[in-house]
């Protein structure tokens, strides 16, 4: 049985201002809720890179895969 990867999620809880949309929008449920309201990457296996998160952030706070140098 393969092992899934798990997938660079990042997060700028700078920029992040809790909204909870990529909590919302996520099909497989990958992030929690953090005590300050902010999504925390909780289940990393299970993304499946949709980018739904990232590309419904409206403060640009989340990157699904990695940097642009190809990096995981």
């Amino acid at each position: 049985m393969a092992t899934k990867e798990k997938v660079r999620i990042d997060i700028n809880l700078d920029w992040c201002k809790g909204c909870g949309i990529c909590i919302a929008f996520c099909p497989t449920k990958v992030f929690d809720v953090s005590a300050d309201n902010k999504p925390l990457v909780a289940r990393p296996e299970d993304c499946i890179q949709c980018m739904l998160c990232e590309i419904r952030c409206p403060d640009l706070a989340i990157n699904v895969g990695g940097g642009t140098d190809g990096e995981k």
